[in-house]
């Protein structure tokens, strides 16, 4: 019952933090594209109003079709989120008329215009005769059924924009837009005879284009020749670039103390590099942290205290008994017990009421943890973001998981950065510095101390003094070198040189100088004392993901290892109990492409199609019960033969197996090894 109870729990949090990281995405991809939509409705509603003047520049303008070439990047999955919100703003706020339209359901010019034309009008469209035909016997809504044609859009599309005579002309005639979603994908023949098409209806049909294009705008130049790409007033839009777009999520999903989930340095690496190396999808950069959150209340029971901090203290209070076990067995948390004294150990392992008074400190101490780690890693970024070959990494991602494997202040990149910090001109540490203060003051709390804050508007104030009044610094030192002899001899040389070394380490810094090095020392302290490793916090188990390994294997899918192991083993996906054998070996009792499979294994380069009969008859008759002694057992009957036939057909769609001109009676192999 308890399991249970605490399972229910664990379901409800998820599902929470589940449906704020989605809230917060959808908010997060309309800023994003805000800018870029914006451009393209103003884009419309400009040619619909150009179309209306009546000077000749105009004109001429009006003769060709308004096309914008929306420029999006190679990350095709997060294509249709942003046509989605285009197409929603677009029927909103400029016209209701809107199509989209991608390549593969456009392999032909009649399959174009019949998507066109059904989308537009919301109505059963006719190719041909034999379609119409078609359509007669199989369609519910055959009395609203047209003809494939633009002659009949535009006589709808000016039966539906009759209106009163008060009405406004910009309201009498909205454009019509289509949406090609994947212009690459196009035929570029099927493209050019429907731009040839609509060029004709342009003075009937006030038609706008807008091409996605994920590649290059010379695109459009390689699949339009001159005499199609001059019928279009094309238009070029630039999208953010998904580098940016995956800072952004990472800053506002990941870097942040309001979603208590976390991922450790690996599995960030694991979704970075799927992204940076596969299909540079923000979307399935989501889809993994998704994963890794069902994953982690799934697999973890203490997931519970996975939750807003209020919330976390009062499950606390109710974890069960093998929970507080649990909690006893954490690595971190028996680190920590190492460090008490004895009697606090004794207690802290075997009194239940002290252990939850303990682990609601803990908690605390672990939100406060993620409190300051984040303000603190903002302002060392901005410190070190720009400086010269990048130390500590260009993106905040960087330097975020190389807070998570070590402590950074032990890294060589973060002393060289910090000497190069102070080799910065006055101008650019005081403008780092206001970006530093910024940062704390927006992240002041109950959990982090005002004092640094106001000593680093402190600091700044001073500095920015100092860079208006000359520096007083002593005065410079007789050199001793112009006091040295034409001749002389190795110990009066060595003399000098001496005392030009005292004479360096006595001189006095600058005003200047002595405030920088206040001001980096007070950051040298922050990051110290706040961007230690999460391991090194108790408990920090319940709220990190650590499982790089399961992430992995579910996001860098190897289908042809899927294949061999559910040919091989098909009760690992099937889990049927009369599946099981023992290793090595099938049941006869498995599909027949299993059974097929295993037999072809047992061949060699080329396998006989009659013995490979024989033999897979042999383990289905023995599956049948049927008693090896009688007079038909081993014959082959036209349902096993047909059962056969389609096995091995499955074999050679699966890429195991082809026919080959050696032996009419005989199938050559292409895979070894394997499962």
């Amino acid at each position: 019952c308890e399991d249970a109870e605490s399972s229910e729990t664990r379901l409800r949090l998820c599902q929470e933090l589940w449906d704020k990281i989605k809230t917060d995405t959808e908010v997060l991809q309309d800023e994003l594209n805000r800018k870029i939509l914006d451009s393209l409705l103003d884009f419309t509603r400009k040619c619909s109003s150009t179309r209306q003047n009546s000077d000749w520049a105009s004109q001429m303008r009006a003769s060709e079709i308004p096309t914008a070439a929306l420029m999006l990047g190679v990350n095709i999955p997060d294509h249709d989120m942003t046509f989605q919100s285009l197409s929603d703003m677009l029927k909103q706020s400029v016209s209701p008329h809107v199509a989209s339209v991608q390549a593969k359901e456009c392999v032909a010019l009649k399959h174009l215009m019949k998507k066109v034309l059904e989308r537009l009008m919301d109505t059963v469209v006719v190719v041909d005769d034999e379609d119409e035909e078609e359509n007669v016997e199989t369609s519910p809504r055959v009395h609203r059924s047209v003809h494939c044609s633009l002659g009949i859009l535009c006589d709808w599309y000016t039966a539906r924009t009759k209106v009163g005579a008060q009405t406004t002309v910009d309201q009498q005639q909205p454009p019509v837009v289509i949406i090609f979603k994947d212009l690459e994908a196009f035929n570029p023949r099927v493209l050019q005879d429907f731009i040839l098409i609509c060029s004709q209806y342009i003075d009937r049909l006030p038609l706008t284009f807008i091409f996605g294009i994920a590649t290059s705008p010379s695109t459009i130049q390689h699949m339009l020749p001159h005499s199609v790409s001059s019928l279009l007033c094309i238009e070029l839009f630039q999208s953010l670039s998904c580098t940016q777009h995956l800072a952004t999520v990472i800053d506002k999903l990941i870097l942040t103390s309001h979603i208590a989930f976390k991922l450790n340095g690996k599995v960030m690496q694991v979704l970075i590099g799927v992204f940076l190396y596969h299909d540079f999808s923000v979307r399935n950069v989501i889809k993994g942290l998704q994963l890794a959150l069902l994953e982690h209340f799934h697999s973890q029971p203490l997931s519970v205290l996975c939750c807003k901090k209020k919330q976390a203290l009062f499950n606390v209070t109710q974890l069960s008994k093998p929970n507080l076990d649990r909690i006893r067995q954490l690595s971190s948390f028996k680190r920590y017990v190492e460090k008490q004294e004895a009697q606090e150990q004794v207690n802290l392992m075997t009194d239940d009421s002290h252990l939850k008074e303990v682990c609601q400190q803990l908690i605390k101490d672990l939100h406060k943890y993620h409190k300051n780690y984040y303000p603190i890693l903002r302002c060392l970024h901005t410190l070190t973001s720009s400086l010269p070959r990048y130390p500590l990494g260009k993106q905040i991602r960087e330097l975020h998981l190389i807070c998570l494997a070590n402590n950074v202040w032990e890294n060589e990149d973060y002393q060289s950065a910090m000497k190069l910090v102070k080799m910065l001109a006055k101008g650019e540490l005081v403008s780092l510095l206001q970006k530093c203060v910024e940062i704390l003051q927006l992240s002041k709390s109950k959990k982090m101390s005002p004092v640094p804050s106001f000593q680093m508007y402190k600091f700044l104030s001073c500095i920015s003094a100092a860079t208006e009044i000359t520096p007083t610094v002593e005065a410079s030192i007789a050199s001793p070198v112009k006091n040295l002899q034409k001749k002389t001899d190795l110990f009066q040389l060595q003399k000098t040189l001496l005392e030009m070394n005292e004479s360096r380490r006595a001189k006095r810094l600058s005003p200047f100088e002595n405030l920088r090095n206040e001001a980096l020392e007070l950051i040298d302290n922050l990051v110290k004392s706040h961007l230690f490793p999460p391991e090194s916090q108790p408990l920090y188990e319940v709220c990190y993901y650590s499982s790089s390994a399961t992430v992995r294997r579910h996001l860098n899918a190897t289908p042809r290892t899927s294949i061999q192991a559910a040919l091989s083993n098909p009760y690992h996906y099937l889990q049927n109990d009369s599946l099981k054998s023992e290793d090595g070996t099938v049941s006869n009792a498995a599909p027949d492409i299993c059974i097929a499979y295993k037999l072809h294994l047992e061949c060699g380069r080329l396998i006989n199609l009659y013995d490979w009969l024989e033999a897979y008859s042999t383990v289905v008759l023995a599956a049948e019960g049927n008693d090896p002694d009688s007079e038909h057992f081993g014959k082959v009957d036209e349902v096993k033969h047909a059962r056969f036939i389609r096995a091995v057909s499955e074999l050679e769609f699966l890429g195991f197996i082809k026919s080959t001109k050696q032996k009419t009676d005989h199938v050559a192999r292409l895979t070894w090894g394997g499962c």
